[in-house]
């Protein structure tokens, strides 16, 4: 007889081959663990108790029935810093989506098509949703397609990150057996309830939305149809979606109404999707005659140089210590996350924790913080290393190796600082390898916009320490939001803009690094603190 697991906050159970994994088991139930390693025991993130004892689901094997409690994932959905909102520009209202009553039915069109009818007159309900299907987080927001009105929004963790991180991991995961499936399925899931939780806020039905416009990098894009993107993790790295499109909602499972259709934005590059042609888009990137650098940092950092309307465009894996999930002490930026981090001129560390409780790791911010601090102090060398001339009361031994304690419980290591040291040297080469390509130094770049929930909780002074940012984007630097969300926005509410950027985004340079010769070298260098 096969053992039986239950998980306890889930009220679910499974019966499962003997020396099955407890995340093998969770995966089958479609339960949210985190495993940004995908189970090779690395990262040390899935943990559980059994008997109030503390495990990891990836090394622990089922040979009897067990019980099971896991973190309580709607906990931490609730403390999370995601942010909604982004910038926008004004423009008229003309939206995809239309309602005719012809005095008996009320007829819905998607432009010139006709999609469906309904009984009666409902023509003054009519609503679309903007989804940012980010590779950590998902927003969503019912707009209102007659008077442009956000109705509501919600947020939350994209589930798909308890089994693969970053874009990269994700792409081999969907390659595995049921992968692309549990990816997909998972997404939906999320997506169906947040569509519920938002309408419900609203005021309104889910079967009055009638269009979702899909930001995301062009991975997600692929997972969230349940296209297999194979073809981008590999030489010549092919997307299998180009954007400017239209699909069924219902062919993608989405509980929205039964003509709902889902617009996909034109994607730039196969790395460079289209929640970045949403961020240029209310940038107004083309428009502009200023020298402008764009940057959407996060586990894909996705970076636009534009010169008097002439746009550049390349991507860099950044890797998820940005998120904190390949660092010891990392987590995501809810409650008990240090956030931001200073150290005085006589030494004294302060510090903020979200939520104003006691600290339980550090989250991205606060990495880039506390790594920019330690590097303006010289307790970090140009080169990673702690220091062994400088003296900190925090700066101790941890199992035998050098680390920066913010707490007896919160801390720093060596490796921490190795990943985030590859993460920002990841960005910055990107960016120069932009001021390459259209010639240009980072002095005569005028404005910095760094978009994306992440990057809006930054600030300039650690990007400036770290060297992620040249030292000569000093005062440059604005934080924009979440342009990928307001893009989506704004392709809801005037379908001009679905045809000016898919002619818009042919005309961008693409820079693919991974065919740069010299990028190598130009990595290497861009380590260095």
């Amino acid at each position: 007889m096969q053992p039986i697991v239950t998980f306890v906050n889930e009220e679910k159970e499974i019966a499962v081959p003997h020396g099955t994994t407890v995340l093998e088991a969770a995966r089958q139930l479609y339960i949210t663990l985190e495993s940004p390693c995908n189970g090779i025991g690395t990262c040390g993130k899935c943990k559980i108790k059994i008997n109030s004892e503390t495990f990891l689901a990836c090394r622990t094997h089922i040979t009897q029935n067990i019980t099971v409690v896991t973190e309580n994932k709607e906990i931490e959905n609730k403390t999370l810093k995601i942010l909604a909102e982004g910038k926008s520009f004004s423009y008229p209202l003309q939206p995809f989506i239309t309602k005719n009553f012809d005095g008996e039915k009320t007829h819905i069109c998607g432009g010139d098509k006709h999609l469906g009818t309904e009984t009666g007159n409902t023509a003054n309900l009519l609503y679309g949703v903007s989804v940012d299907i980010g590779t950590t987080t998902l927003v969503t927001a019912i707009i209102n397609l007659i008077n442009g009105k956000e109705e509501a929004s919600e947020s939350r963790l994209n589930p798909q990150s308890a089994y693969a991180q970053d874009v990269l991991s994700r792409i081999h995961f969907a390659g595995s057996d049921d992968g692309l499936a549990t990816l997909q399925k998972t997404l939906t899931e999320a997506l169906n309830t947040m569509f519920a939780e938002t309408a419900a806020k609203a005021g309104i039905s889910t079967e009055h939305i009638y269009e979702a416009v899909y930001s995301g990098n062009t991975a997600m894009l692929h997972l969230a149809c349940g296209v297999n993107p194979k073809p981008l993790g590999m030489y010549p790295y092919i997307s299998q979606i180009n954007g400017g499109e239209y699909v069924a909602a219902a062919d993608l499972s989405l509980n929205i109404s039964p003509w709902g259709i889902v617009y996909l934005p034109p994607i730039i590059s196969s790395f460079v999707g289209a929640d970045i042609t949403s961020g240029v888009l209310v940038s107004q990137l083309f428009e502009r005659k200023e020298t402008i650098l764009f940057i959407d940092i996060g586990t894909n950092g996705e970076i636009v140089l534009a010169k008097n309307g002439s746009l550049a465009a390349t991507s860099a894996a950044a890797g998820p210590a940005f998120e904190g999930m390949n660092i010891v002490c990392g987590m995501r930026a809810g409650n008990g996350a240090v956030e931001s981090f200073h150290i005085s001129g006589g030494g004294s560390i302060s510090f903020q924790v979200i939520g104003n409780v006691p600290a339980a790791g550090i989250c991205g911010s606060g990495l880039l913080d506390i790594t920019g601090e330690l590097v303006r102090t010289g307790i970090i060398g140009r080169n990673g290393r702690f220091s062994v001339t400088e003296k900190s009361e925090q700066l101790r031994e941890k199992e035998g190796k050098k680390a920066f304690f913010i707490t007896d419980d919160v801390y720093l290591t060596q490796n921490d600082v190795r990943q985030i040291q590859l993460a920002k040297g990841a960005i910055r080469s990107g960016i120069e390898s932009l001021l390459t390509a259209l010639d240009l130094t980072a002095d005569e770049i005028q404005l910095v916009e760094i978009a994306g929930s992440f990057g809006y909780h930054l600030n300039e002074k650690s990007l400036l320490d770290i060297g992620l940012l040249p030292a000569a984007l000093k005062g440059k630097v604005r934080f924009v939001g979440n342009t990928a969300q307001s893009g989506g926005i704004a392709f809801l509410l005037n379908k001009e803009f679905r045809e000016k950027m898919s002619t818009a985004v042919t005309e961008i340079k693409k820079i693919e690094l991974a065919n740069d010769e010299g990028f190598e070298k130009l990595f290497v260098a861009s380590l260095a603190f």
